[in-house]
């Protein structure tokens, strides 16, 4: 096929910042919402606001391999817009909300337009060849962590205004980048390459067969998941725990978040690829996972905000961890199921999704109640740490008969 338009590849970058960035924006202050609808019980908005991600990434687990489907029967274009036309009907939903339940429901429809947030992955994949195929997609992970290092901060700064403020300007965006798009952007899937709707393809739980061949990469596969699970206390509890312990505003909780991403982009980007060059990537996923525990204990600890801070490089250095993983379970499969067993760890991902918010929500609001023997809010950062500890024991057990560095 002819190559695209630059426009087109520059519109795929935009597209998903311009996602990314709408979906930060939210992050600051869709807890304090719920928390207003409480009367400002910490204890039951921490157990709605749980609820609400479990939602979010159920909607997101069952309709991503269905949307990821039907671009594969129609076309890239269609799906990406219609995302992104919904997501800005959702935003104006929630920022017009009269009750909770209706902010439920905005909840529930953006979990179904955010499953598309993989299509782009496709684009890039249908109009580059495999040489140049790599560098498309870290432009991709640089558009997702770009998005989410100025969208918390940003939304911080609007929540100061009116909690509901920012909620209309990611609708704003959402319908901007949908219009841009409309003009702009080429359709990726030719009609002669398209085909039926393959609902097998569908099925989220379809990769988990391919686990079960490799033992090793079945056992690094039990790290992950206890990676994404500890993971999600940082979306689920970050705004309640530092509205309750350290009285921070929505612009306070935004920096911090921002901080967050900053430090995550530099490991990510600069540190990560001679740090495992160096210590290969055995020695890798295990400082990762050490490293991260010891963050998440820093957070759960930390009796003032001063020392709260130092967690923050911690929990980067964790970035370790996950390319490692991914390169110790790539490199024990044949090329031919690459995209299984990224599906596979999609799914991984997706049922920790659905897991984490309401178990870290619940033990914030347990740990903090009148009935709690010792109350201590920092019991979701600890549990987190620990199952960072169960990751990094399985880690340890799985990789002890691997080389030091995997050869050249």
């Amino acid at each position: 096929m002819k190559p695209p338009r630059k426009a087109a590849l520059a519109f795929i970058f935009v597209t998903v910042v311009l996602d990314m960035l709408a979906l930060g924006i939210t992050i600051p202050v869709l807890p304090k919402l719920i928390l207003g609808f409480k009367d400002g019980d910490s204890a039951r908005a921490a157990a709605v606001y749980g609820t609400f991600g479990t939602i979010f990434a159920a909607m997101q687990f069952f309709f991503a391999p269905v949307l990821g489907a039907l671009s594969d029967r129609f076309g890239r274009r269609p799906a990406i817009l219609l995302s992104n036309f919904g997501l800005g009907a959702d935003y104006v939903l929630m920022a017009l909300a009269p009750t909770l339940g209706w902010l439920f429901v905005g909840r529930t429809l953006s979990g179904i337009c955010a499953a598309s947030f993989s299509i782009p992955s496709a684009y890039i994949a249908d109009v580059t060849t495999p040489e140049k195929r790599a560098a498309g997609f870290g432009m991709l992970g640089a558009a997702f962590g770009l998005g989410f290092v100025i969208g918390p901060a940003f939304g911080g700064l609007l929540g100061s205004f009116d909690p509901r403020l920012p909620f209309w300007v990611a609708a704003g965006l959402s319908f901007a980048n949908a219009i841009y798009g409309m003009f702009v952007l080429p359709e990726s899937l030719p009609a002669e390459k398209r085909g039926a709707v393959s609902w097998s393809r569908a099925n989220p739980l379809g990769g988990f067969a391919l686990l079960r061949k490799h033992p090793l990469v079945l056992g690094i596969a039990a790290v992950a998941f206890f990676s994404y699970l500890a993971h999600e206390v940082l979306p689920s509890m970050w705004v309640l725990y530092a509205d309750y312990r350290f009285h921070w505003g929505t612009r306070m909780v935004g920096y911090t978040l921002a901080a967050v991403g900053v430090c995550s982009a530099i490991v990510q980007g600069g540190l990560v690829r001679p740090g495992v060059a160096k210590l290969g990537e055995r020695k890798a996923l295990l400082f990762g996972l050490a490293c991260g525990a010891m963050g998440f204990a820093i957070y759960g600890l930390a009796p003032r905000a001063g020392l709260f801070y130092w967690g923050i490089p911690f929990g980067a250095l964790w970035g370790f961890a996950g390319p490692s993983a991914q390169a110790l379970m790539s490199q024990r499969v044949d090329p031919s199921e690459q995209g299984r067993l990224q599906g596979a760890l999609a799914g991984i991902r997706g049922v920790s999704g659905m897991i984490g918010p309401t178990l870290f929500t619940s033990t914030f609001a347990w740990f903090i109640g009148s009935h709690s023997p010792d109350p201590h809010p920092g019991a979701p950062f600890l549990l987190a740490a620990g199952l960072l500890a169960v990751a990094l024991l399985i880690g340890i057990v799985v990789t002890r008969n691997l080389p030091e560095k995997t050869p050249s």
